[in-house]
């Protein structure tokens, strides 16, 4: 719809003038030593950050930044819009991975400046996983910054006195659930919500593990292999014979840990700083942690990659986000911009949320580590947690598997995302209305569904 398009548009350059960085001078165009940034990290807080770092660059380098927020969820309207326009960006940051494969079906991109930039940064500094997720037919498609992780959570002092072993296998963790689940006290909680793209994640973690994809290489949906189905199953088992009951999603399922109500859950890092005390409105609230807030934290164990028995390594969830150049882009004052941002600026961008920004540039553990983190409360994770725990935390980008970004299907799975097909598929497998195969097959012919309505 050509008026919703134009007035997102409309929003975005309003924002533009509202957030122009370094003085640009109101209405001037845009010059040669100038450019223009967007960002998906458009919190207040956040884009006072930014606009730090910008004016830091400005004053070592004189090109001007107009740096502008944009919300994730308008920025494929808004990205059209612009494009239609011939008034695209110079360079976008924090894109997730579908949205750069977004960007490269619809020719946006600069795909050569990125591994140049890369390369004079030092390609062995990056992790290899996250640049591979970034990459299309051997080309570098962006330039990968940090990410987060899906994790599974688990309290420490409930497996050692019950002797169990970390939940690091479909085995084990089942195990664990199976004899966890007493006393008032639920083996997992785990999301189950079938219009939630928590439940999404969660499930894509697990099924990831087993070696279930959502297409094949060919770009062809193989929600029906045999690897699905078993990840399924095993879903659907965790959450019908030893979850909490109900619709479990990403509120209730945080709440039931908190409270001391689940011996595990599966969650994203963003939980870090929430589950030590550092956010008032979301905090622990177990009998323990009245008397010391950190208590959950200092109880909980942390699994980056699991394996199912069909899968050939470990593997998890996680989102890269990245920088991206576009195709229009002033190229010089853009390599420039997005070098300093991975280099003399990058630590202040992890240090905007560490819990959710880990370093996709090695080199920068030690400094990650004391990044303070939280909301109300300030402290660096390794304040909190213990060691190893950060260091599982800072190498898993490098297990990182996600849905159809390898397979160029980046457009697919944003709109899956939209849709959730999977969710409403695995809630029926949950609530007894349908068996792992059918919802494995429901769920194939509704992405393919999906797949056919894609502008390609």
């Amino acid at each position: 719809m050509p008026t919703k398009v134009t007035a997102v548009l409309s929003a975005t350059l309003l924002a533009a003038v509202s957030l122009a960085a370094c003085g640009d001078g109101g209405g001037e165009q845009p010059s040669a030593n100038e450019i223009t940034v967007w960002t998906e990290e458009n919190l207040e807080d956040r884009m006072a950050v930014q606009n730090t770092i910008v004016a830091e660059f400005t004053q070592k380098t004189g090109i001007k930044v107009r740096l502008v927020g944009v919300a994730e969820d308008q920025f494929s309207q808004t990205i059209t819009a612009a494009a239609a326009a011939d008034d695209l960006p110079d360079v976008i940051g924090a894109l997730p991975l579908a949205s750069i494969r977004e960007l490269e079906a619809n020719e946006l991109l600069d795909t050569e400046t990125p591994g140049k930039i890369v390369d004079q940064l030092g390609r062995d500094t990056f992790s290899a996983r996250a640049l591979e997720l970034d990459t299309s037919d051997g080309k570098l498609l962006a330039v990968p910054s940090d990410g987060w992780a899906q994790l599974i959570l688990y309290r420490k002092d409930l497996f050692d006195k019950a002797g169990l072993a970390p939940p690091d296998t479909y085995e084990a963790l089942e195990a664990a659930a199976a004899k966890l689940n007493t006393g008032g006290v639920a083996g997992i909680t785990l999301a189950i919500a079938p219009k939630d793209s928590f439940t999404a994640q969660s499930f894509e973690h697990v099924a990831l593990a087993n070696g279930c994809q959502l297409v094949d290489n060919a770009g062809n949906v193989a929600l029906d292999s045999p690897q699905c189905v078993r990840a399924f199953e095993f879903y659907a088992k965790l959450a019908k014979d030893y979850s909490v009951k109900g619709k479990q999603d990403v509120d209730s399922t945080r709440a039931t840990y908190f409270a001391g109500k689940a011996a595990m859950m599966i969650w994203s890092s963003f939980i870090l700083d929430e589950m030590a005390g550092l956010r008032k409105d979301a905090s622990p609230s177990c009998q323990q942690c009245r008397a010391n807030p950190e208590w959950l934290a200092e109880n909980t164990g942390v699994v980056t990659a699991l394996k199912g028995p069909d899968g050939s390594a470990p593997a998890q969830y996680g989102e890269i986000v990245s920088w991206a150049i576009t195709r229009d882009a002033a190229k010089d004052p853009a390599s420039k911009f997005v070098s300093f941002m991975m280099n003399e600026g990058y630590e202040r961008w992890i240090g905007m949320a560490p819990e959710g920004k880990f370093p996709a540039r090695k080199g920068f553990e030690d400094k990650w580590d004391k990044l303070p983190a939280g909301v109300d409360t300030k402290k660096p994770l390794a304040d909190v947690y213990p060691a190893d725990v950060l260091a599982a935390l800072r190498k898993s980008p490098d297990t990182f598997g996600r849905w159809g970004i390898p397979q160029g299907q980046g457009k697919l799975v944003g709109a899956t995302m939209g849709e959730l097909p999977v969710p409403k598929a695995l809630s029926s497998v949950a609530d007894g209305s349908m068996t792992p195969q059918a919802a494995a097959a429901q769920a194939k012919a509704d992405v393919e569904s999906i797949k056919r309505g894609i502008r390609q």
